[in-house]
Formats: C-alpha cells, structure tokens, sequence
C-alpha cells in the first residue's frame, strides 16, 4: 500500500482503526473461521505484516481457549535488504508497535504474541503444522512473498487456509508472480479470490468451495463468477455495496449523541387583513336611509359588479 495513516486515538469501532481491509475480506475472514469453529478444526493463527491491527483485531476475536495467535512486522526495526527498507519507509512510515498494541487492546484484554522482525524468521519461531488460519500481508517484494508462502506451508494444518492479500494489485506485480506460482508449481490450491486477497489451501478446496458457494448464493451483497484455469475452479467475488459483518465495538466507544428534536410550535393563524373604515358619505347612508332601501342599493352594486 502506498497511502500511509497517522492515528493517535483510541478506536471505538473496527472502522476506526486505520487500514485496508474491505468488508468482503472482512465476512470472508469471519465465515472460514467460524466454518472452522463449526468443524472442529483447532489450531493457532498467524499474521505476517500488521500495519494497525485492523485484520488483527478480527482475528484475535476468533481465538478460542488453548489456541496461541502470532503476528510479525518489521514495526520500527531495520528491514533485512535495502529494498524492503526501501517499501517501509514509504508505505508504512507511520507503523509503530505502540499503535498496533494501542488498537489491538482497545478491542482485546491481551496481545498476541508478537515478533518484531521480518518474516522470514517466522519459521523459527512457530511450530509446523500448528496453524489453521495464516494471513500473509508484509512485503510486496516477490523474493519475500515467495519465503512467506513456503513458511506458511509449512506451518499450516494439512486443511488450513492461507490468505495472500494484494495478489492482483497493479502496484504490487511481485505478490501476482509468487501466488499464481504457489499455484501452479507448489501445490496450493485456490479456494476463492476477492477484489483484494487469494484464499487458499493445501488441502482438498473441494468441501469448502461447495459450502461457501452456498453460502454466497444466498447473499444479493455479493457478485460471484465461478471460472476454470489449469485445473483450478476459481471462484471470483467482488462487493455489491456490502456492509461490514457486526463487530464488537472498543472498550473506548462512545456513543453518539442523538441530535435533540425541533420543538414543536403551532403554526401561527394568518392574519385576516383588516376592513377599511367606511367613508363618511358611506356612515351617513348607512345612518339615515330605511333598510329596506340599503338593501336595493347593495343589490344594485352586486348586479354591476
């Protein structure tokens, strides 16, 4: 990403915290894992690149008991080659770890556990085959992209998703080579492509692609294409003015005040304009000549009128 965000306040809502993460990738997060929840399948989460915690924060909402989440980013340290120093510097120069902590316990009572460093140490420190879910969002650069996807590989329950975000970003045509590569060289299967993201498994996509199917069908939020490519069936979906799926909101909400109503005041009556007063002449008919005679003369004038 290119537009870097400053924030210095407590977030109320997930859409104040700073951050790209469309509400299709935000119900496409939510529905795989709780599709996980309802199998069964336990495991831990992994996070390569944070930025503010957006994706973070939802993350860490699905984590149940005995399970650990991990999230790595460079934060404030050095980048390992010049050209990833290069790519933080001018995409995420506003990324402290003290804001992504800041966000993140606005919504949660613990951090993650965190590794501040590039990803590529992320193999050393979390155990293979323990993952059920990995989101892979830290350099653009393919040789970096490439090494994540191996770790996540490797890390990653035989059935686990991996999530590559920025795969079809005209900005970023090195996630592009190293996730259509996974697909067609290392064994990664596609599940579904958002607008944004990559959703993918080692495992058989089969059973998930017919559940989520079913699931999209259902939804008018949602435009969905299914298409074949080397043996993969790819299915396409892009937001039809989707909202984004309820979420807790921070211990630091508030709520808005509701504008006070208009009070309510009759209509004054308009005012009836007001009779000239009679002429002299006028007062002096009306005085002196019989009314059977002011009667003929009032029947006179309506006849010339």
């Amino acid at each position: 990403m290119t537009h870097p965000h400053v924030t210095d306040k407590h977030p109320g809502e997930l859409a104040d915290v700073p951050g790209w993460f469309p509400p299709l990738d935000q119900m496409l997060f939510t529905w795989f894992l709780e599709r996980q929840h309802r199998q069964g399948t336990h495991g831990d989460l992994l996070e390569l690149g944070v930025y503010m915690g957006k994706s973070a924060i939802l993350l860490g909402r699905h984590l149940r008991p005995g399970e650990t989440f991990t999230v790595c980013d460079l934060f404030e340290g050095e980048a390992p080659d010049g050209a990833n120093q290069a790519e933080a510097a001018k995409s995420y120069s506003s990324l402290t770890r003290q804001a992504f902590e800041r966000n993140y316990l606005s919504f949660h009572d613990t951090l993650p556990t965190v590794i501040a460093a590039p990803s590529s140490v992320v193999a050393e420190k979390v155990a293979p085959g323990t993952c059920r879910f990995v989101h892979i969002d830290a350099s653009h650069l393919y040789e970096h992209v490439h090494g994540d996807i191996g770790a996540a590989h490797d890390i990653l329950l035989p059935d686990g998703i991996v999530v590559l975000d920025d795969f079809r970003s005209e900005h970023t045509p090195g996630v592009s080579v190293a996730a259509w590569e996974a697909v067609l060289n290392r064994g990664l299967r596609p599940v579904c492509l958002s607008t944004q993201k990559l959703y993918g498994t080692w495992g058989d996509p089969e059973p998930l692609q017919e559940d989520l199917l079913e699931m999209l069908r259902q939804r008018t939020d949602v435009g969905l294409s299914v298409q074949e490519a080397a043996g993969h069936r790819l299915i396409r979906t892009r937001s039809r003015g989707m909202k984004p799926p309820p979420f807790p909101t921070s211990r630091h909400y508030v709520a808005p005040v509701p504008a006070p109503a208009p009070a309510e005041t009759a209509e004054p009556r308009a005012a009836r304009p007001a009779r000239p007063a009679p002429s002299r002449a006028r007062r002096l008919a009306r005085d002196l000549l019989p009314p059977v005679l002011t009667r003929a003369v009032r029947r006179a004038r309506a006849s010339r009128a």
